[in-house]
Formats: C-alpha cells, structure tokens, sequence
C-alpha cells in the first residue's frame, strides 16, 4: 500500500494541526459503522503491504540529527540502539492496528483488500514493499532517469503517474503533516534540551509557513520520481487500473485512513526520539 511519502522530502517544513485533525475527523467518521476485529487488520495490513510501510518510518531516524543541525555521531555509540528501539517494529504495528480496531469499518477493509488481493494488488504491493527498503540514492537516479525518458518521449505514462499520485493525497495533506511532523519534533527537541530555539512556537510555524509553496512542488517532484521507479516494469494500462481502483470513494477513504494512522505514528516516534536524544545530547542553538 502507499503512503503519500515514506520519508517525506528530507528535511521537512511545517503548518497546523494537520494530521490530529485528519485522525480525528477520521475517527468521528468511522464511529457509524462496524469496525474490523483485530485479526482481519492484521491480514489487512500484510495484504495491503500497510505492515512493511509502516516498518519502513524507521528509515526516517536517520534524518533527525540533520533536521537538528546534528549529526548522528555526536550522539555517541548509543545513537544507533536508542533509534532503533524509538522506532521498533513490533510498537509501531501494534500502535497502527490499535487506530485501525477502532477506525477502519469491515466494508472498507473488504474493499481496499480485495483489489489488494487481486494478482496485479499483489504485483504492485510486492513492487512498493521492495520500493520501501531501497537505498534512496539509487531509487532517485534511477526514477529521475525514468522521468526525464518519458518528458522526451512524451505519452501518457507521466500523467498516468501523476494521477495515480494526486489520487493518493488529493487533499494534498502531506506537505502540511511533514511541515507539522518536523515543528513537533523540533519543539520536543527544544524541551529536551537538544536544541535552543532561537524563537518561540509562533515564530516557527511562521518562518516555515514561507517554505511551503517548494515544500509542496519538491514533494510533488520526489512523489513523481519515486512512482517512476517503483512501477517501472507495469505497463501503462496497469498503472491506469491502478490510478482507477485508487479514486473509488472507498479507497479513498481507506487511504484517508491509512495516511493519518501513517503520519500519527511518525509523530508519535519522533517526539519520543527527541526526549531520549536529550540523554544523550549536550545541546545546541539552532
């Protein structure tokens, strides 16, 4: 399954309450309907290929020094065995299924499973599972090699991408919660004591509110980049069927879902890592 960005464009930018109003929003919306039982949202979550995404946020640590002004060296030797037990496998599943016992309602997992557990589902969540725990580096040249081959070929494949993106995150929430993600996780670090915030909340969210505007076209870019490579070997009517199952009110709904749970964790994650970065941190102005 796809989450808007695993790791969210590097060092982030941030606005708002974005994803404590979209899980709450998202909560309030589920409560009619009959939520799924815990074991079907494990079998969801390996069928969807939700349980490697989710996996895959660990990969993220390692850009929180950066998003310091750090590197994961002056943390000393513990840095490693701290971030990796901020960012555990088995919490983070267990947090997401949690969510979803109490969100994700059985006609909506049925649904979003069924195309999932179709033979081109489980192609594309096998491509996005190995996509996940990829080196970066590599994925990027390669997908902007991919990119620069279909604007000189022109097509339709690109705007196929495109859309099949835009479907993802058609309220183009991301940017907002990776803006949100990275004031949170600053401010935690400032109580910590990692850091000294040269101005208050306010002055944060107003110098960062500036940036929005390339945060959202470098975002969009990387999305691009990133679908380019992960679909390379489908074909263009495939990622078609794959653009249409995704715009189906339902599975919209589910990625709705599945994004919030996605980016209430990394919340979650990052604010715990800046509190057991400052036992190990003497501290710096930032």
């Amino acid at each position: 399954m796809r989450t808007v960005r695993k790791n969210l464009t590097g060092i982030w930018a941030g606005a708002g309450l974005a994803i404590s109003l979209a899980l709450g929003l998202v909560l309030l919306s589920a409560a009619p309907g009959r939520a799924a039982d815990r074991a079907n949202i494990e079998a969801f979550l390996a069928t969807t290929g939700f349980d490697v995404a989710i996996d895959s946020i660990a990969l993220s640590a390692e850009n929180a020094p950066v998003m310091l002004g750090l590197d994961a060296s002056d943390f000393g030797h513990e840095w490693k065995r701290v971030s990796e037990d901020v960012f555990d496998p088995a919490l983070m599943r267990g947090r997401a299924m949690d969510i979803l016992e109490e969100t994700l309602e059985e006609d909506l997992l049925a649904h979003a499973a069924g195309f999932y557990a179709s033979d081109l589902g489980q192609a594309l969540v096998l491509a996005e599972n190995n996509a996940h725990m990829e080196e970066d580096a590599h994925k990027r040249a390669a997908g902007e090699a991919l990119v620069s081959e279909m604007v000189a070929e022109g097509g339709t494949r690109l705007n196929l991408l495109k859309r099949m993106n835009h479907a993802i995150d058609p309220n183009d929430v991301g940017p907002r919660a990776a803006q949100e993600i990275q004031i949170r996780f600053l401010l935690a670090a400032s109580y910590a004591g990692v850091i000294a915030l040269r101005v208050d909340e306010q002055g944060l969210r107003a110098a960062m509110k500036e940036g929005e505007a390339a945060l959202r076209r470098d975002m969009a870019a990387s999305a691009l980049v990133s679908a380019a490579y992960t679909y390379r070997d489908f074909s263009d009517q495939e990622i078609e069927t794959y653009a249409e199952a995704l715009e189906d009110p339902q599975m919209q709904t589910v990625y709705e879902l599945m994004n919030a749970v996605h980016y209430e964790i990394m919340m979650n994650r990052f604010e715990a890592l800046a509190q057991r970065m400052g036992a190990l941190s003497p501290g710096q102005e930032l």
